[in-house]
């Protein structure tokens, strides 16, 4: 339960990425908005990186779809395909962010050590 605030946190960054390639139509800045997401949340909680990057980055595609299907804006298979490739950015961003938390740990709690 102490995590929900994060999953909710996680879904709206999701979404607003989805929106995000909608409008743009531009895959850069949409994978830039989904590494820094899930770098920021992968730093606030770094115990399994990896479902930050599954819930940020599904929220993509699935907004592309949403779009293709209920909405005027049509995409080529290409644009279908490609919205998925947030993936590859979240996954890097993710563990970057955990690595940064750990870091920051032990360089500014050193309570564990000798």
């Amino acid at each position: 339960m102490r995590d929900l605030p994060y999953y909710i946190l996680a879904l709206v960054l999701g979404l607003t990425a989805g929106f995000l390639e909608i409008r743009l139509e531009d895959l850069l800045a949409t994978a830039l908005f989904v590494m820094i997401s899930t770098m920021v949340l992968g730093y606030l909680r770094p115990k399994s990186p990896w479902r930050w990057t599954i819930i940020v980055g599904f929220c993509v595609p699935l907004v592309r779809f949403w779009a293709f299907a209920f909405r005027t804006e049509h995409a080529s298979r290409a644009q279908l395909w490609e919205s998925g490739l947030g993936f590859l950015t979240g996954i890097a961003g993710a563990y970057c962010g955990m690595f940064t938390h750990k870091v920051i740990h032990e360089l500014f709690h050193p309570e564990g050590r000798q």
